[in-house]
């Protein structure tokens, strides 16, 4: 019986003493725990946030090129559900203006209950200026309480020690010192924010603090991926604003590849650059952008310096135009697959029709009636193709034409064409009742080709009509 006792305590001492190797080998962590559990960041409720680890990569299965980093979570709360798209935000504290809140209201109110439980924003508060950490936090609850609850918006805070060395760095393309430390610190910034959001959506989109958003901008954003995916088509970064690096859309399955080229390459050059670098290695030789843009830069100063920025991405459309359900028809000859229907869908196409003649038209034929409110028509290509001369003109009742096409029995006149444009709001003042038709009409006819590159139309709420068949 002592032999057995023996026996057992020398097995415990065994045990006991490789246990101790393991926890002095693992100091470093152990320590690291420590530290954070005995230094909490002063003023501030904060808690070690777990990262939804994404094991579908091999960098993270193996634990290759290992980066260590704790998340301080500061509102929200991770839902273990992969979503569709998580959106990730860097915000600093700037100088001038404020622009995160915008930002953030832009991208709910712009999404519909579907698309905004599709998605979910991380916000990552990469400034070390407690206080301003505290009352941003404050103002986000106040305002995105039911967003938090929800599991639609994370905010999040990195210590400054998980950062590398922000001075004395390598000051390539000449910049000075303060501008190497400010877009090296960035590029970290989006690497830490990329870890954490690696296995919360199925693809992730990058976006800046000062951005507003077009209306159901996820709905286009999926409508393009699966285009790609129909078209077999290898991508790394689709873009869906040519500005900087807002809009730029990743599978997560290679984030965890990009957060390393990121960090290890943080201090050679800006991130958008690093970007390109990393979109070409993944052998995406060409840019993938999307027209119109669904993201505008609408800070007006930088949070570098607080320096003035009056960037624009030419190719947003500004308003939030309500195209309705509609046909498309002219007589017009029609170039190619260059149909009418793309001057009346939202997206890159266009019409391009060979030279118009007296009398020809292009005709939007509502699905139901309904009260135009705005009317704006865009013509032209680089300064040519412009419609010269036409009206714009609203029509009731529909009929069908001896083509099989359909038209309206009457129609009321509101306007002509300026420089190949056509712009008009308030237009239920001058024609208050609901409308079926909407008519280019070609007044006189023109040697040159015709791009119509879109028709965009808002509409009053909820004034579609039913008609019965």
């Amino acid at each position: 019986m002592r032999r057995h006792s023996k026996k057992k305590n020398v097995v415990l001492a065994l045990l006991l003493l490789a246990g101790g190797f393991y926890f002095i080998n693992h100091s470093d962590f152990l320590n690291a725990g420590l530290r954070r559990i005995s230094e909490p960041p002063p003023r501030e409720l904060t808690w070690e946030a777990e990262r939804l680890v994404l094991k579908d990569s091999w960098v993270e299965q193996g634990d290759f090129l290992p980066l260590n980093v704790s998340y301080q979570l500061l509102a929200g709360a991770p839902n273990p559900q992969q979503r569709y798209l998580s959106i990730g935000i860097s915000s600093v504290k700037r100088q001038k203006g404020k622009y995160l809140i915008p930002t953030l209201r832009s991208l709910f109110s712009q999404s519909s209950p579907d698309e905004r439980s599709s998605m979910v924003v991380v916000v990552l508060l990469a400034d070390f200026d407690v206080s301003w950490r505290v009352s941003t936090v404050k103002e986000i609850r106040t305002e995105f309480n039911s967003e938090l609850d929800q599991g639609q918006l994370l905010v999040l805070h990195v210590s400054q020690e998980c950062y590398p060395p922000l001075t004395g760095l390598k000051r390539n393309f000449n910049d000075a010192p303060d501008r190497v430390s400010f877009r090296s610190k960035q590029n970290l910034d989006y690497a830490f924010l990329m870890h954490y959001s690696a296995a919360l959506g199925k693809y992730y989109l990058q976006l800046e603090d000062d951005v507003s958003s077009a209306k159901n901008f996820l709905s286009t954003i999926r409508k393009h991926v699966n285009e790609q995916e129909w078209k077999k088509i290898t991508w790394a970064m689709l873009e869906f604003s040519s500005l900087g690096y807002i809009g730029k859309l990743y599978k997560s399955a290679h984030l965890p590849l990009l957060v390393r080229f990121l960090f290890i390459f943080y201090q050679e050059m800006p991130c958008d650059w690093l970007m390109s670098h990393f979109r070409m290695l993944l052998t995406q030789k060409q840019t993938l952008l999307f027209k119109p843009s669904l993201f505008q830069h609408m800070g007006t100063f930088s949070s570098f310096q607080g320096s003035y920025n009056k960037l624009k991405d030419k190719d947003f459309e500004e308003g939030l135009y309500n195209n309705p359900p509609a046909e498309v028809f002219t007589d017009m000859s029609t170039y190619q697959k260059n149909l009418p229907i793309l001057a009346w869908e939202a997206g890159e196409g266009f019409f391009w029709g060979r030279s118009p003649e007296k009398g020809n038209h292009l005709t939007v034929v509502f699905t139901q009636p309904t009260v135009v409110t705005g009317i704006f028509i865009e013509t032209g290509s680089g300064g040519k193709d412009l419609l010269e001369s036409a009206q714009v003109e609203l029509g009731r009742e529909v009929v069908s034409t001896d083509k099989q096409e359909k038209t309206c029995k009457e129609f009321t006149s509101l306007g002509t064409f300026i420089n190949g444009r056509f712009e008009m709001q308030e237009v239920n003042k001058k024609l208050s009742s609901a409308s079926s038709c909407l008519k280019i009409q070609v007044m006189a006819g023109q040697k040159d080709w015709v791009v119509v590159n879109k028709i965009r139309v808002w509409i009053k709420s909820g004034s579609t009509v039913s008609v019965s068949s």
